[in-house]
């Protein structure tokens, strides 16, 4: 096991810079996960570290040793790709055991770490099979399979759950992290979904535009966004942004609707602001400000409620049943409120 380090790393193609002097500590052990949409730079700081691509500029540091000159093979780290990478004409085991053999593992030392990844995989009776007789999750699991057998300082998990459909997802959601629990090693995951990096990750690195958005534990990013991108980002549904004014102790949006806020604020009066809110955190309530029912979605556990709020589209998420219809007029309470400038994007104490 090993702590990451990366200091002012940087990635530039030609004249245009993709990651901008990124820096970021991951403790030994650490499941991390960087995510942010399509674009932001996400993977290719994934392959940086694992020696794949070339930094342009700063340091990046496994277990203590900066390996900015040394080549992947030497950098201890096993990477899980998106497309699994097997070898079609090779079995479960001979994928499995295929980076041993290269290293000159003894046949016995082989067996026995293809053995017990096997049986923590739940692999143990697919290792002579080949790939293309395998599920998508089972292939993903050779994948992890062959990762684990090398016992690396540094799991890099490049989205591997992408290519499954959604229930496989889920299912491999938790089955990555009881084995993060198990094995204990660090982990760096790269994901644009953003339920997947609230419910594995030790640490999120929100990202955007090869810049970091934020860094913080799940529930930090959910409770204490730094700015609307992540604000917008980190939820779903996601948070709703109306725009408005302050006005004596609440944020008006409309000449008839007033938001109240929960806390004193010293921004001065007449301020444009962006009011944000939660869909969970609308309540239906008979002294709420006046919306109207544009699609009602029950889920079972929930119903999400798409309505107009002083010109704005907004979503409501709330647990009890209710039989709206569109057209119909609601009253939403806030239950809690962010404010952000709408200039930069920052949060407002």
């Amino acid at each position: 096991m090993a702590a990451v380090a990366l200091r002012g790393v940087r990635k530039s193609f030609g004249s245009t810079a993709v990651v901008h002097g990124i820096d970021l500590a991951i403790r030994d052990g650490e499941f991390c996960v960087l995510v942010g949409p399509s674009g932001c730079g996400k993977s290719t700081l994934l392959r940086m570290i694992a020696g794949l691509e070339e930094i342009s500029g700063g340091e990046i540091d496994i277990g203590g040793r900066v390996v900015n000159n040394i080549a992947p093979k030497e950098r201890d780290i096993a990477m899980v790709f998106q497309n699994y990478a097997l070898y079609p004409h090779k079995t479960v085991f001979d994928n499995m055991a295929f980076s041993l053999k290269l290293a000159g593992v003894a046949k016995e030392e082989l067996q026995r770490r293809v053995s017990e990844a096997a049986e923590i995989l739940a692999l143990t009776d697919y290792l002579l099979r080949y790939p293309r007789q395998l599920s998508g999750g089972q292939r993903q699991r050779v994948a992890m399979g062959r990762a684990i057998v090398r016992k690396p300082q540094v799991f890099l998990f490049d989205e591997p759950l992408s290519n499954l459909d959604a229930k496989l997802r889920v299912a491999m959601r938790t089955e990555i992290k009881a084995l993060h629990q198990r094995l204990k090693t660090t982990a760096v995951y790269v994901t644009h979904d953003q339920i997947e990096a609230m419910t594995m990750a030790d640490k999120i690195v929100v990202m955007n535009a090869g810049k970091v958005e934020q860094i913080g534990s799940p529930l930090d990013l959910y409770d204490d966004p730094a700015n609307l991108f992540v604000a917008g980002f980190i939820g779903s549904p996601a948070m709703n942004f109306i725009p408005g004014k302050v006005n004596g102790g609440g944020i008006s949006v409309s000449r008839e609707i007033n938001f109240p806020l929960q806390v004193k604020t010293k921004l001065d009066a007449d301020r444009p602001v962006i009011l944000g809110v939660r869909p969970e955190h609308f309540a239906v309530s008979a002294d709420g400000l006046p919306a109207e029912v544009v699609v009602v979605e029950p889920t079972g556990a929930d119903t999400q409620i798409f309505c107009k709020l002083a010109g704005v589209d907004v979503t409501a998420v709330v647990r009890e049943r209710h039989e709206f219809h569109p057209g119909e007029s609601i009253r939403l309470v806030p239950q809690l409120t962010f404010l952000f400038d709408p200039a930069s994007g920052a949060r407002l104490a």
